[in-house]
């Protein structure tokens, strides 16, 4: 919850009625957290039990930090996640920043203990509002002796004030847990730099999630019109194509007809099959990438030169990505670069797998005025990959892409 909600949050609670839920609900949530006070207190006005319930409160800090957390959660349904131990530069500092951090020891030694005088201060202004409102209900109790029981006056104005710390009293807890709320968050959980790095994993975690889904429904897609439109599609070909070698005598005005569809049909296959293997290829999945890159530099319209040694296994959207990227650099290069020739390497090693696409044509290739060396560095960026360009004006053109085997 960020610092306005928090603060909406304490006005809201200023405003309502002193008999509301929720006055008990902060009054609770303050005293809770006088329990694990007191032994700092017991430190601080005993000298001889200093160290030892100092060194006891150091190293429970940790599971008092969650149960500060759960109390925080239980009560008002806000989840603290606990702060993640930084690097550290020995065995030891990292054992210890497990343990224990120095925001965790400034809640448990400082924080902690002053907002534990607030909690008490809450019960005593409450304990008092019930014993002044209610004083004309015992003061009869009282020997006859006493003078309060014949000063009216004295005893309407402590029920004055008893009156006054009902009203008060649900103010001042939801002050202390509000100051509550803003030291759990600060000193028990994350800071603004976790909190960032928290976020950018969820991202990474999301993109990630997000790359797999796409490449699922492109396979999908692929399938669905590979087994259903182009099965179909293959079906009428082959039946008009019977229909023009069986009907000997059909007028030529028919014949025409059932000629010029059987060429659309199979026109219509060509560019159904281009698209299934534009979506996912199917000796992607069955042959893996090398194949698959053959089969690129095997259509491609000028010649490719292939080398490809893979030594690591290859996550299948990684693969996706490495195989478009190819087949789209090689698409540019034969529309622009008027290259005699490519050269396509393809390696793995360190966990990375490392593209690069060469050519001899023309260079001048810059990602800034046209949208093909865009989309490719895109491509490669949806999986945390990089890709460079060397072109020269003259040439050669070098691409280089760079992608992690395994997301």
């Amino acid at each position: 919850m960020p610092s306005t909600t928090l603060r909406r949050a304490l006005v809201r609670s200023l405003r309502r009625p002193p008999w509301s839920a929720g006055a008990w609900r902060d009054t609770r949530f303050t005293a809770a957290g006088l329990p694990m006070a007191v032994p700092v207190w017991l430190a601080v006005t005993e000298p001889s039990l200093l160290f030892p319930v100092l060194a006891a409160v150091l190293v429970c800090a940790r599971p008092l930090s969650a149960v500060q957390r759960g109390r925080l959660r239980a009560l008002y349904g806000v989840t603290v996640p606990p702060p993640r131990p930084g690097e550290a530069r020995s065995w030891l500092l990292g054992r210890l920043r497990l343990v224990l951090t120095w925001r965790q020891a400034v809640y448990h030694l400082a924080a902690g203990p002053l907002l534990a005088l607030g909690a008490a201060a809450v019960l005593y202004a409450w304990g008092a509002a019930l014993v002044l409102t209610t004083v004309y209900g015992w003061i009869w109790l009282m020997p006859p002796t006493v003078e309060l029981r014949r000063n009216w006056p004295a005893l309407l104005t402590l029920s004055a004030c008893g009156l006054l710390l009902v009203v008060v009293t649900p103010w001042l807890a939801a002050l202390m847990a509000w100051l509550e709320l803003r030291a759990v968050r600060l000193l028990l959980g994350p800071d603004r730099a976790e909190q960032l790095e928290q976020r950018v994993e969820e991202i990474a975690e999301s993109r990630a999630g997000l790359v797999d889904a796409v490449d699922a429904e492109r396979r999908r897609i692929e399938r669905d019109l590979h087994d259903g439109a182009q099965q179909r599609l293959t079906s009428l070909a082959m039946n008009l194509g019977l229909a023009r070698r069986t009907l000997k005598d059909c007028p030529p005005d028919a014949m025409q007809v059932i000629v010029t569809a059987h060429e659309e049909a199979q026109a219509a296959i060509d560019e159904l099959r281009n698209l299934v293997r534009g979506l996912h290829p199917v000796v992607l999945e069955d042959r893996g990438l090398d194949a698959a890159l053959s089969g690129i530099a095997a259509r491609a319209p000028l010649p490719v030169r292939l080398d490809v040694e893979l030594s690591e296994r290859i996550a299948p959207t990684v693969e996706a990505v490495a195989y478009f990227t190819v087949s789209e650099a090689l698409t540019n290069v034969a529309k622009h670069a008027r290259a005699a020739q490519v050269d396509v390497s393809v390696r793995t090693a360190a966990g990375r797998l490392r593209l690069v696409v060469s050519d001899d044509g023309v260079g001048g290739a810059d990602p800034a005025r046209g949208t093909g060396l865009t989309g490719l560095r895109q491509r490669a960026a949806s999986v945390d990959g990089t890709l460079s360009v060397l072109s020269p004006l003259g040439g050669p053109t070098t691409i280089t892409v760079e992608l992690p085997c395994v997301l």
